[in-house]
């Protein structure tokens, strides 16, 4: 299958000369870490995650929850508890956030009012501090190029996310992401989320790929198991919300910053 997981690091490439080199030897640059290769040249689908891939929408988030928590009574938490959180859709994040100080779940009567006030809170606020990763614009500019090119195969690309999918829809249009996308699908898109690979399977559908040929670039384990669920090959960013859930679930590659995005998906740069 494609993806399967591997505890050999087969490679490590430095970034922009991508040269082979060492893992323990100095390290002066972003890295691509290969834990098993990913056939670039035939990949005709690429999927995102959108928080902590694409954009950082962490402050948004905790500010959100936190001022569910206060709304109804509820001490406000670090950030930190909070960014643990995110990664398994708005409700269990509501969820997670109310059982926190005593282990114990809200009812489902308070736990539906507070996750109305949490996504209306979360409408009028997505963009406060939300900003799209430095370079993340330039990374789908250059692979957009990267597609139209005759030696290399179409493809496409498109986001999938546990968020809501309006509000996913109005950030990547405010950010300036959309136009990149064939479609934008959220958590509320299909009758399961990641890592249920259902959106996975509909997009593929859509653009007509295999899972030979799709590659789900995101930085949670959440993302991980959506690729292996579904076949497809897996691309982690460790400069996301959850980075460190990629050691426990590796998915095939690693990545430093959007701008790695480019070597590790375009077979003239990097051959993997």
């Amino acid at each position: 299958m494609a993806g399967s997981p591997s505890n050999d690091i087969l490679a490590v490439y430095e970034h922009p000369a991508v040269n082979t080199i060492n893992a323990l030897s100095r390290y002066t640059g972003i890295m691509i870490r290969v834990l098993r290769p990913v056939p670039v040249d035939k990949l005709k689908l690429l999927v995102f995650d959108l928080d902590g891939t694409l954009i950082d929408s962490a402050q948004d988030l905790c500010n959100s929850v936190n001022a569910t928590l206060e709304k109804f009574g509820r001490q406000h938490l670090s950030d930190e508890i909070i960014a643990n959180y995110i990664g398994n859709g708005a409700l269990m994040l509501v969820r997670r956030a109310f059982a926190a100080d005593d282990g114990i779940e809200p009812s489902e009567e308070l736990l539906a009012e507070a996750y109305k006030y949490f996504l209306d809170y979360c409408r009028e606020h997505k963009l406060d501090y939300t900003y799209a990763y430095e370079g993340v614009l330039e990374a789908l500019d250059a692979l957009h190029k990267v597609h139209d090119q005759l030696d290399v195969p179409a493809r496409k690309m498109a986001v999938l996310t546990n968020k809501p999918v309006r509000p996913a829809q109005a950030i990547c249009e405010a950010l300036g992401l959309a136009p990149f996308f064939l479609n934008i699908y959220g958590g509320n898109s299909f009758a399961t989320k990641k890592p249920d690979p259902q959106g996975l399977l509909a997009l593929m559908k859509e653009a007509d790929a295999t899972p030979e040929q799709t590659v789900m670039i995101g930085d949670s384990q959440v993302d991980v198991l959506t690729a292996r669920n579904a076949g497809a090959w897996c691309i982690g960013c460790t400069f996301g919300l959850a980075p460190g859930s990629l050691e426990a679930i590796p998915p095939d590659v690693l990545v430093d910053s959007p701008a790695d995005w480019t070597a590790a998906l375009s077979p003239a740069k990097i051959d993997l």
